[in-house]
């Protein structure tokens, strides 16, 4: 916030763990940074590093990121006729990680949010019943969390010895290991089908792991990279939607004003529209709810990382040497009053206000990204599973408005760790069946 209100617009910089990384502010840089070609400030490059990702994801993810175009077209076409599925295993999930009871009970959020949002995210990448085994949660959420440490660790070795200490130092390798356990047998089964009946054959499994076994190509169609591609997929997924739905959570239930209204606009879309993927872009409080826990909160301080291949030189004359991290300023832009009025003050219902004026219906939706909102990205690169994660946080929260009352009697705090914001993962949610 320093940086920003000092240079914006303009550049900065700030320390991350190994290295300066600057920082672009204000619409016509950050326009600036989104356009420049990948040759020049390299998105892929920028994940690469963060991530340590060929030795924590491996090196086909980055070589061949062909699950990409798979999320951003397959899944997002095919939300509709998944919404059955998820809808059902959002209801199991939820009756299961917390059992409506008529006192209240205190939960974890953070920890609980996860194993829901492995669980049904699952469902659209695995299907049943891969998806309700505990063990396999379990160790995608570990993943997820072997990941990010490892990238720390594998940050501190000069990259001659990265491979060394990625099988000694991060726990990946094992991940794959028992990830192989579950998944060989379904893989093994599917490659079957596919060779006796072809690639239509009869009640072909919709998911993701269909999808990336009909696109895989050369070494990517093996057992062992199918699965490090499923690990990487829920990596994506139970790292942000978590974070995410773990800030609504905890503005929803410190802030009881806003139960009702939204539990009136679920029950009359539900009525008109059922439980389908229509409703869910009828549900605009929701909405509108997601995206403002988005702005206050987000994901990181910046958003848009790239790495730059060669010089790169800015309008305003900043120069961006080879090698270097460059981002743009994404939470301090949002809690910008000359962008969102009243900004530091939580308002549920802005976005779905604001689409209520003429013309600003779609720019306003949760899904939409704009240089006035960074949450996912925004261009080209902005996040391919958006779609599906709106529409999955949306029913997530449409179940709980309806099944639960909730309240909290402590505040969560988040946590800031470089650029990254963690939500607090040691607050409590207390439910109960909801009393009508």
């Amino acid at each position: 916030m320093e940086g920003y209100a000092k240079y914006q617009p303009g550049v900065f910089r700030v320390p991350a763990l190994t290295r300066w990384q600057l920082v672009v502010s204000g619409p016509q840089l950050t326009d600036e940074l989104r356009n420049a070609p990948d040759n020049v400030l390299s998105f892929a490059e920028a994940v690469k590093e963060t991530l340590a990702s060929d030795w924590t994801l491996g090196p086909g993810i980055d070589r061949d990121p062909y699950h990409i175009p798979i999320i951003r077209s397959q899944l997002t076409r095919s939300l509709g006729t998944l919404f059955p599925d998820l809808w059902q295993e959002i209801v199991l999930a939820f009756d299961e990680c917390i059992p409506p009871t008529e006192d209240w009970t205190k939960v974890r959020a953070y920890d609980t949010v996860m194993k829901i949002v492995s669980r049904t995210s699952n469902r659209t990448f695995v299907g049943a019943p891969l998806c309700r085994d505990p063990e396999f949660a379990a160790l995608n959420v570990k993943f997820t969390i072997d990941v990010v440490m490892g990238s720390i660790i594998l940050s501190l070795f000069p990259d001659l010895f990265k491979p060394i200490a990625g099988r000694l130092f991060t726990n990946v390798p094992n991940a794959i290991r028992n990830a192989l356990r579950h998944l060989k047998p379904i893989i093994d089964e599917r490659r079957r089908k596919l060779e006796e009946y072809g690639s239509d054959y009869p009640d072909k499994p919709v998911d993701i792991l269909s999808w990336l076994m009909d696109e895989a190509k050369g070494d990517e169609r093996t057992t062992e990279n199918l699965t490090r591609r499923i690990l990487t997929v829920n990596f994506a997924a139970i790292h942000t939607s978590s974070m995410s739905f773990t800030g609504a959570l905890f503005n929803l239930a410190s802030r009881p004003e806003y139960i009702q209204p939204i539990r009136e606009e679920v029950e009359a879309v539900i009525a008109e529209e059922g439980w389908t993927k229509v409703a869910m872009t009828h549900m605009r409080k929701i909405d509108s709810f997601l995206k403002e826990s988005q702005r206050m909160s987000g994901l990181g301080a910046v958003s848009m990382g790239r790495i730059a291949l060669q010089e790169f030189t800015f309008s305003d004359g900043t120069r961006v040497p080879k090698g270097a991290f460059v981002s743009a300023v994404s939470t301090p832009r949002h809690l910008d009053e000359e962008v969102y009025p009243d900004a530091k003050t939580f308002k549920g219902f802005r976005f779905s206000d604001m689409r209520e004026e003429e013309g600003e219906g779609a720019k306003n939706q949760l899904v939409a990204t704009s240089l006035d909102f960074l949450a996912f990205g925004h261009g080209r690169h902005a996040c391919p599973g958006r779609f599906f994660a709106a529409n999955e946080l949306k029913a997530m929260l449409a179940h709980i408005v309806l099944t639960y009352d909730l309240k909290m009697t402590d505040t969560a705090r988040d946590t800031h760790v470089g650029t990254s914001i963690v939500p607090d993962r040691k607050a409590e949610v207390w439910f109960r069946k909801r009393r009508v």
